[in-house]
């Protein structure tokens, strides 16, 4: 019970920790975490407008984009953050209450809070503009969050080992992660894509999560194509691997 509390108290210390860090003193560091998606959407949303009359589900451009981005942010984001989360505290794991997956949690905890802060912030401007209400289904919105992030966090287990491993990997993951958005349904609908595209594409996970996230906003939206056994037979299969590599990677990790 003792050890359960201290690791409870070292991640709480983390967290306010990479707050200050991550967003500093200054209110400017949290404004800009609200800017970044909202600069992503109105650029999607212009330059789509020029070229379609209607959105691929409803009658808003900018609401169809931020379905789209905010959940690919409950990946990305996380994956991004949480890929250098031991590397970025080494100095603390010389401490013996400190452990590295104290480290990876708390960052998982702040992104978390993060991107669902901005996606409901985001969300409440844009029901604003919008003429009719917006219905929101939350379980679904709070599943695909939930399922997006624990696929992140499974791989960035193991990416914090295997990048302290092999600088190399570290390189090659970043340029096979570059078309990651392109293939995702940020902004298309997966299911609505001709044979062989949607076969493909449908074999990445997010794909399934940006459906899932999109019928909690769309009830007219029936995403056919998403598939819960494959989204969460690979986000476990991620997780559980990712934990293995993890925990069997002491020494690595703490850099002895």
């Amino acid at each position: 019970m003792y050890y359960f509390v201290t690791h409870i108290r070292v991640v709480a210390a983390l967290v306010i920790r990479e707050m200050s860090t991550r967003f500093g003193t200054k209110p400017g560091g949290y404004i800009w975490a609200f800017l970044d998606p909202a600069s992503h959407i109105a650029f999607l949303s212009l330059i789509f407008m020029t070229i379609a009359h209607m959105p691929a589900l409803g009658t808003s451009f900018p609401l169809f984009f931020a379905t789209g981005y905010i959940a690919f942010q409950f990946y990305q984001a996380m994956a991004t953050y949480l890929n250098g989360a031991v590397n970025a505290n080494r100095a603390l794991l010389t401490y013996p209450n400190v452990a590295p997956i104290d480290t990876v949690v708390a960052r998982y905890i702040l992104q978390l809070g993060t991107t669902a802060v901005v996606g409901i912030c985001v969300f409440s401007v844009l029901a604003l503009g919008l003429r009719s209400s917006l219905t929101i289904r939350w379980p679904f919105i709070i599943e695909a969050a939930l399922a997006a992030s624990l696929l992140a966090l499974g791989s960035s287990l193991a990416n914090n080992v295997l990048f302290a491993k092999y600088p190399l990997y570290e390189k090659l993951y970043e340029i096979i992660m570059r078309p990651l958005f392109m293939v995702s349904g940020v902004f298309y609908l997966p299911d609505s894509l001709p044979h062989p595209a949607k076969e493909v594409i449908l074999l990445n996970p997010l794909a399934h999560v940006l459906m899932l996230f999109r019928k909690g906003f769309y009830p007219e939206y029936r995403a056919l194509a998403y598939n819960p056994a494959y989204l969460y037979g690979v986000t476990f299969t991620v997780l559980f691997a990712g934990m293995f590599v993890f925990t069997s990677s002491r020494s690595v990790l703490r850099g002895r």
